[in-house]
């Protein structure tokens, strides 16, 4: 997964017409859109299950780190005629968003400028029932480090709860923690979940960690973000590559891997194919899927 140069689209390896392929997404790098098409095409097989059948979010970075990004969730249209997708009816009206777990759409999507996706926590079959919790550890320090004492903290209170987590970088200086549950509970039931735990951890170290929405409140401090498991909220899954210098990857880990030492950057674009000859530390994610009832009432005593 180095960079290849020049190299045109029109290859075996890649079953979509790439418009400017040579186009540098990464300048300080080299790294093109093809590289990362390229690096899509080998990564979808682990990607595949955490994107087949959600609703998406794309983040459009059409001129890659130089230039701006946009946000969008209404499926574009030049995206092909056949793309799966799902209309949701929201309060401002109907947002007709991509359905993933089709390669050819995630290619299409990297066509588009779309270096990382976004994933709704729920499946379009049940749109408001998620099958993950999902805590998003973000460091105001902008330290690696403080995110990973926060990830060891949470898991330890996830443990507690007879809960079985799995870390894995954000591709930024942040770290994310799934749980995977049984479908049954509603969103709003797992956002609360997430919330009352943050605000017990942020109680129990208040110099550590923090509830406090507002960055300029946050004081240094570990932000346990519950918001990503909201009712239409997304998160970036494993195996996105970041619009960040590097071309870091939203990697999967083990906890034992999850040390203040580690830099995230290490996993990225031009060097992951070492990271898939490994073991995979998710490998049994969604044979995990857990019961929730008895943790949700737990965390309402707490």
């Amino acid at each position: 997964m180095s960079p290849r140069g020049k190299t045109s689209a029109a290859r075996p390896d890649v079953p979509l017409q790439i418009s400017n392929p040579d186009k540098v997404f990464w300048p300080d790098e080299g790294y093109t859109k093809l590289d990362l098409i390229r690096f899509y095409v080998e990564v979808f097989e682990p990607l595949k299950p955490y994107v087949k059948d959600r609703l998406l979010s794309l983040e459009r970075c059409p001129d890659g780190m130089a230039g701006e990004c946009f946000y969008q969730k209404q499926k574009p249209p030049s995206m092909p005629a056949a793309t799966p997708t799902q209309p949701v009816r929201h309060e401002k009206g109907t947002t007709n968003y991509v359905v993933g777990g089709k390669l050819v759409t995630q290619l299409a999507l990297v066509n588009l400028g779309c270096i990382a996706i976004h994933v709704w926590g729920s499946r379009k079959q049940n749109p408001r029932k998620p099958d993950w919790v999902c805590f998003d550890l973000d460091p105001d320090s902008g330290k690696f480090a403080d995110a990973a004492r926060a990830g060891i903290r949470l898991k330890e209170a996830l443990s507690a709860l007879k809960l079985v987590s799995y870390p894995k970088t954000s591709g930024k200086k942040g770290l994310h923690v799934f749980v995977p549950i049984r479908t049954g509970p509603d969103a709003d039931e797992v956002r609360g979940f997430a919330e009352t735990l943050g605000q017990h951890l942020s109680q129990a170290d208040r110099n550590e960690m923090t509830m406090e929405s507002r960055i300029a409140a946050r004081q240094g401090r570990v932000y346990l973000d519950p918001f990503r498991n909201g009712f239409a909220q997304t998160v970036v899954p494993p195996y996105c590559v970041r619009r960040a210098a590097k071309a870091p990857v939203s990697t999967p880990l083990a906890w034992s891997e999850v040390r203040p030492t580690l830099d995230p950057s290490e996993f990225n674009l031009g060097n992951f194919g070492r990271r898939l000859a490994k073991k995979d530390p998710w490998e049994d994610f969604f044979e995990n899927r857990q019961p929730f009832a008895h943790a949700l009432r737990a965390v309402r005593s707490l």
